[in-house]
């Protein structure tokens, strides 16, 4: 199809508006039309793609499956337009980088690095916002978020690989020796309840404990090991800084799981200066992981 064939912009926004949400009347009211209106729109484009894109259901509609291909691209290209617009009508001014991030990772890694980061960077402002799960870059007005990659990526996402997740045993130095004895309380996190079995498997020799206490949080499994109450099977991007304040002791070192934390944004939305830099800091600051 040449450019000149492409249907009007108007029909299209129209179709979008059905398919988005779900019936005539209700695109009518998102586009202060009427309902005729809309429902010519319609059909005019399907006339001139000759492809039905609406089929009766009930009282209402739906889109047919040549409709929801259709639909699905028309969504993403008015997301796009519209964030275009935005982005040259108004200028960019210097703003916040907005850092998304899991709570026991930014406790226990990432804030005793930020000082460092605002000293030699104080023209960058980062708002830290911890929090896992599901999360959207725009509802939630994010610029970067940090996450273990375990979940599926929407495809309008860049991924980042950061560091390579790695798991072992911490525990003070009075614990080493109930630990090599088998004598030991395994501390492990509810969000991740298989991860001693894991490690056990893959370190065959090791002794398992005799009792398993699970805590709801890996910041509450780290805090409990560092207190003395047990062996916590444990990230090492959590551990590292205790390890280097000799808090705790990881006298098997670590071993990797086969998942990685990566740092996402969106692919096309480009990052500002600031979210740039943040952006080579925390790889950085992941390449330093690895090669500790």
């Amino acid at each position: 199809m040449k450019r000149r064939d492409i249907p009007s912009l108007d029909d299209l926004r129209a179709f979008e508006a059905v398919g988005r949400l779900g019936s005539v009347r209700a695109a009518a009211d998102d586009l202060a039309l009427t309902h005729g209106a809309v429902s010519r729109r319609v059909s005019k484009l399907s006339e001139d793609i000759q492809v039905s894109l609406l089929e009766p259901i009930g009282r209402g509609v739906q889109l047919t499956p040549e409709g929801e291909k259709l639909n699905k691209l028309m969504r993403s290209f008015f997301e796009d337009l519209a964030d275009t617009l935005e982005e040259i009508r108004t200028p960019i001014p210097s703003k916040p980088v907005l850092l998304s991030c899991e709570r026991s990772v930014a406790m226990h890694w990432l804030i005793p690095y930020l000082s460092q980061f605002q000293d030699t960077r104080p023209d960058i402002e980062i708002n830290l916002s911890v929090g896992g799960g599901h999360f959207d870059f725009k509802r939630d007005g994010i610029t970067l978020a940090l996450r273990r990659m375990d979940f599926s990526v929407d495809p309008r996402w860049k991924v980042e690989p950061l560091f390579e997740e790695e798991m072992g045993p911490v525990m003070t130095e009075k614990q080493r020796e109930l630990f090599e004895q088998g004598d030991y309380v395994a501390l492990s996190s509810k969000t991740r309840p298989d991860a001693w079995r894991d490690w056990l498997a893959l370190c065959p020799d090791a002794k398992p404990p005799r009792e398993y206490r699970f805590l709801d949080h890996h910041f509450l499994m780290v805090e409990s090991a560092v207190n003395g109450l047990g062996v916590a099977i444990c990230p090492k991007v959590l551990a590292i800084n205790e390890l280097k304040k000799q808090r705790l002791v990881s006298p098997l070192g670590f071993v990797k799981d086969g998942s990685y934390y990566g740092l996402l944004y969106e692919s096309k939305k480009p990052l500002s200066s600031e979210a740039a830099e943040v952006k080579r800091w925390l790889k950085s600051l992941g390449e330093s992981l690895s090669d500790d």
